[in-house]
């Protein structure tokens, strides 16, 4: 029989951009580029996650902000670099509990000073208010591994009288935490990177005078442009969240929350937006609460706040302005 006018084709052109390359003329050929290559990962060499606190950071930035009622004023006067004075004062109302579903609400006010010492090694914050309270906030860099933290509170009331000691551990690809309060209150956790983009841990805790122990498992997955994280409880808590970067300026955020011990469940959607010279936050949930917050930078140092939240099944409203002078 004669020759064939084909010729045989090799089956090891399996990629397609090999396949097309094959089809085109030299010159043309040498034009295309080639199919990027998956760069193997290192799992000896992963990224040091987030402390097991912070998991939810991003969302909770969107979601939770520090919603207000009434007047706010708060003025920072820096002495030298690393110690300041602050000034705040509130003028409105707080809530007070009731049998039914109605909310109650009573004038208040309150004046807080405070002092701050912050350096490179560590900071000390304390903050005393009329009411005879007083707050204070340790933290100290021992080297780049280990941390120490302190947070107390002193009131009149001994069952408002608080203080929780942790100690921050760090490597290269993992973050714990082992915590000590007062009520015999004793609880560890830690975070391990499983991948570049996934991390996973748990906690448990120990709170003696009720009685009462708990353990929980957490996952927080990162890319380029989203964060999605997941815990579970044996408390009975379910929480998940999930944030999407949309642009430099904008960030949509989401959370799911379900106690399975009382059988309810919350859903909650909100936003980030930075503009110029402000940052708008807001969200809805399933209970039909709307909120939003508007901090507006008016000149170097002085920033106006705008506080709002609805609950419409409720009938509670709730409006704050202030002011924020100094860094």
């Amino acid at each position: 029989m004669g020759a064939s006018l084909s010729q045989p084709v090799s089956c090891d052109a399996a990629n397609p951009s090999d396949q097309a390359a094959a089809l085109l003329p030299p010159a043309a050929a040498a034009a295309v580029p080639a199919a990027p290559t998956p760069t193997p990962v290192d799992y000896m060499d992963l990224p040091c996650p987030v402390k097991y606190e912070e998991l939810q950071r991003e969302a909770l930035m969107s979601l939770k902000p520090e919603l207000f009622e009434g007047l706010r004023f708060d003025f920072t006067r820096p002495l030298n670099q690393k110690f300041s004075l602050q000034h705040s004062l509130f003028m409105g109302s707080v809530e007070v509990p009731s049998q039914g579903s109605q909310t109650f609400k009573v004038p208040a006010s309150s004046y807080e000073f405070g002092a701050n010492l912050i350096d490179q090694k560590g900071m000390l914050i304390g903050r005393l208010l009329t009411d005879g309270r007083m707050n204070a906030r340790v933290r100290y860099d021992f080297n780049d591994m280990y941390s120490f933290k302190m947070m107390t509170q002193l009131a009149h009331e001994k069952s408002f009288s608080q203080a929780m000691f942790d100690l921050d551990c760090k490597g290269l690809d993992w973050q714990g935490q082992i915590k000590l309060g007062n009520g015999a209150f004793y609880g560890v956790n830690y975070l391990q990177s499983v991948t570049p983009s996934l991390s996973m841990g748990g906690e448990a805790f120990w709170l003696g005078s009720q009685q009462k122990s708990g353990v929980g498992l957490a996952a927080r997955h990162v890319s380029n442009s989203c964060v999605a994280t997941a815990q579970v409880a044996t408390t009975g808590l379910l929480s998940a969240t999930y944030v999407q970067k949309v642009s430099d300026k904008v960030s949509l955020a989401t959370e799911f929350l379900w106690n399975w011990n009382s059988r309810e469940a919350q859903a909650s959607v909100g936003y980030d937006y930075f503009l110029r010279q402000c940052r708008l936050r807001g969200r809805v949930d399933s209970a039909g609460v709307v909120a939003a917050y508007l901090e507006e930078r008016v000149n170097v140092g002085v920033t106006f706040l705008l506080s709002a939240e609805i609950d419409h099944s409720k009938k509670d409203y709730k409006f704050g302005f202030g002011m924020t002078l100094g860094e």
